[in-house]
Protein backbone atom coordinates (compact mmCIF):
# COMPACT_ATOMS: atom_id res chain seq x y z
CA UNK A 1 0.00 0.00 0.00
CA UNK A 2 2.73 2.50 0.79
CA UNK A 3 4.46 1.78 -2.22
CA UNK A 4 1.28 2.37 -4.39
CA UNK A 5 0.74 5.71 -2.49
CA UNK A 6 4.63 6.39 -3.26
CA UNK A 7 4.67 5.85 -6.87
CA UNK A 8 1.48 7.54 -7.44
CA UNK A 9 3.05 10.48 -6.02
CA UNK A 10 5.97 9.82 -8.19
CA UNK A 11 3.84 10.17 -11.20
CA UNK A 12 1.66 13.02 -10.38
CA UNK A 13 5.05 15.22 -8.96
CA UNK A 14 6.66 14.22 -12.57
CA UNK A 15 3.50 15.44 -15.00
CA UNK A 16 3.10 18.30 -12.40
CA UNK A 17 6.70 19.27 -13.04
CA UNK A 18 6.41 18.60 -17.17
CA UNK A 19 3.56 20.53 -16.97
CA UNK A 20 5.47 23.48 -16.16
CA UNK A 21 8.26 23.07 -18.90
CA UNK A 22 7.87 24.90 -21.95
CA UNK A 23 7.64 22.44 -24.62
CA UNK A 24 11.08 22.54 -26.63
CA UNK A 25 11.07 24.18 -30.05
CA UNK A 26 7.54 25.91 -28.80
CA UNK A 27 7.83 29.72 -29.13
CA UNK A 28 8.02 29.92 -24.69
CA UNK A 29 10.69 27.80 -25.26
CA UNK A 30 13.25 29.68 -27.81
CA UNK A 31 12.18 32.52 -25.99
CA UNK A 32 13.69 31.37 -22.82
CA UNK A 33 16.54 29.82 -24.44
CA UNK A 34 17.34 33.16 -25.80
CA UNK A 35 17.79 34.73 -22.34
CA UNK A 36 19.41 31.62 -20.75
CA UNK A 37 23.32 31.61 -21.48
CA UNK A 38 24.57 29.63 -24.17
CA UNK A 39 27.21 27.81 -21.94
CA UNK A 40 24.21 26.17 -20.18
CA UNK A 41 22.71 24.66 -23.23
CA UNK A 42 22.75 20.98 -24.23
CA UNK A 43 23.61 19.81 -27.55
CA UNK A 44 19.94 19.27 -28.35
CA UNK A 45 19.00 22.53 -26.99
CA UNK A 46 20.97 24.06 -29.95
CA UNK A 47 20.07 21.85 -32.73
CA UNK A 48 16.32 22.65 -31.79
CA UNK A 49 17.01 25.93 -31.65
CA UNK A 50 18.32 26.41 -34.87
CA UNK A 51 15.85 24.19 -36.46
CA UNK A 52 12.64 25.64 -34.48
CA UNK A 53 13.81 29.21 -33.64
CA UNK A 54 16.14 29.98 -36.26
CA UNK A 55 16.03 28.21 -39.69
CA UNK A 56 12.72 28.03 -40.83
CA UNK A 57 11.11 30.20 -38.34
CA UNK A 58 8.44 27.16 -37.03
CA UNK A 59 7.88 27.01 -33.76
CA UNK A 60 6.57 23.85 -32.87
CA UNK A 61 2.67 24.32 -32.32
CA UNK A 62 2.72 27.23 -34.47
CA UNK A 63 0.30 27.82 -37.62
CA UNK A 64 3.19 27.33 -39.51
CA UNK A 65 4.26 24.15 -37.95
CA UNK A 66 0.53 22.44 -38.26
CA UNK A 67 0.39 23.20 -42.44
CA UNK A 68 3.88 21.61 -42.27
CA UNK A 69 2.81 18.50 -40.64
CA UNK A 70 -0.21 18.23 -41.94
CA UNK A 71 1.86 17.75 -45.24
CA UNK A 72 3.98 14.94 -44.05
CA UNK A 73 2.50 11.82 -43.90
CA UNK A 74 1.00 10.38 -40.98
CA UNK A 75 2.58 7.14 -41.29
CA UNK A 76 5.75 8.91 -40.47
CA UNK A 77 4.82 11.26 -37.99
CA UNK A 78 6.58 10.28 -34.57
CA UNK A 79 4.70 10.04 -30.96
CA UNK A 80 5.71 13.35 -30.10
CA UNK A 81 4.85 15.05 -33.08
CA UNK A 82 1.34 13.22 -32.54
CA UNK A 83 0.76 14.63 -29.43
CA UNK A 84 2.06 18.03 -30.11
CA UNK A 85 0.00 18.16 -33.22
CA UNK A 86 -3.27 16.88 -30.98
CA UNK A 87 -2.34 19.30 -28.34
CA UNK A 88 -2.08 22.82 -30.48
CA UNK A 89 -3.66 21.94 -34.43
CA UNK A 90 -6.82 20.16 -33.22
CA UNK A 91 -9.54 22.68 -33.14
Amino acid sequence: MKRTFLATGLIASALILSACSAEPGSERWCNEKKEQPKSEWTGGDAATFAKNCIIDGSEVGSEKWCEKLSEKDKGEWTASEASTFAKHCVM
